[in-house]
């Protein structure tokens, strides 16, 4: 019996706006990170369900006590309601996938990403929300799934930029430590927040939703030159009213790049001199925020300062963190796993 019929191996990227998962029986999911519970006996009624999950739950957020649980890629503290949804978000993840624990299936090894420099207490907090529904958990950072997934591991630099987070980490052909790592929380959702603010300072009167706002970002975002103009659409006193947001979403995404290139810099220089020149030819730029237009390119420009250098931007960015995950979970001897575990 092969070790993937005994044991079934899945990665998470449980990520702050998507989430994702690949099992080693092939299959693989990804929704949103939100989850919600009727508000009331009215939207009980309609809904027919005592919880909803991913677009499901965005669609209908009017009737349901929504929850977006994760903040800068860890658990929002202070609620028991968002830790519950982590759950459900968990367990609907496990359940796409047929690896929900005792459900027919082997013992599930799940191998799930977390922000390069998250505190370990939270690294504690995803274990207990996770170790309840799997046989045996690994937490890791995402940036080292990525580049695991990838097979980057030898003198490279993955940026991975997701919706809550900016992780960094460098690859030298070992597991990195803390200091091969860094994490910025100037990432995709605040983006939006940025977007969202000088957007109601050029059109006061407009009303929007920080949904559409982030609905714009993903469709038109963009660094450097635009050929043609943005332009939305959004009531004002009631009224579909088109709006050109051009300046504004060229002014909130460019808000990204000085922390960014300060970070890549940074982390260059603590590379041996022997080494650097390879670094810097093979930075990896993935995470859904990554797809902004041009930004591979202007963080490429930014390496001709100091030597020059290549960025790759990783096209399909949804699955390769839980891929990763998952390459790790089967890779791992048993030796290896029982370390990783306890750390």
């Amino acid at each position: 019996m092969s070790d993937d019929q005994r044991v079934l191996h899945v990665g998470i990227d449980l990520g702050t706006s998507r989430s994702s998962i690949a099992a080693s029986n092939k299959e693989r999911h990804v929704v949103q990170s939100y989850v919600g519970w009727p508000a009331d006996m009215v939207a009980r009624k309609v809904l027919k369900k005592t919880v909803l999950v991913g677009d499901e739950a965005l669609e209908n957020r009017p009737m349901l006590d929504l929850h977006r649980p994760l903040e800068e890629g860890l658990i929002k503290t202070g609620s028991t309601r968002d830790e519950e949804a982590v759950g459900e978000l968990l367990l609907h993840l496990l359940r796409l996938a047929g690896a929900e624990k005792g459900n027919g299936s082997p013992p599930v090894r799940a191998v799930v990403g977390v922000p390069a420099k998250a505190l370990r207490v939270n690294k504690q907090s995803l274990r207990d929300a996770v170790a309840p529904l799997v046989d045996s958990v690994m937490i890791v950072s995402e940036p080292f799934a990525v580049a695991y997934g990838l097979d980057a591991l030898l003198h490279a630099m993955i940026i991975d930029v997701g919706a809550g987070t900016a992780d960094y980490c460098v690859m030298r052909g070992r597991i990195p430590t803390e200091e091969d790592q860094r994490t910025l929380t100037t990432a995709g959702d605040w983006v939006d927040e940025q977007l969202a603010g000088l957007i109601q300072e050029a059109y006061p009167e407009a009303d929007f939703t920080i949904h559409m706002v982030r609905e714009w970002k993903e469709r038109y975002s963009f660094v450097g030159e635009s050929k043609d103009r943005i332009k939305v659409s959004a009531p004002v006193d009631g009224r579909p009213t088109e709006l050109d947001i051009t300046d504004q979403m060229r002014a909130a995404c460019e808000a990204l790049l000085p922390p960014m290139i300060e970070t890549m810099v940074d982390l260059l220089s603590r590379v041996d001199p022997d080494y650097q020149d390879r670094v810097r030819n093979n930075v990896i730029l993935s995470g859904g925020t990554a797809l902004i237009k041009g930004l591979g390119a202007r963080l490429q420009s930014e390496l001709g300062e100091i030597g020059g250098g290549r960025v790759k931007v990783v096209k399909d960015p949804i699955f390769v963190g839980a891929d990763g995950g998952l390459s790790i979970a089967r890779d791992a001897s048993d030796e290896e796993w029982e370390k990783l575990v306890r750390s």
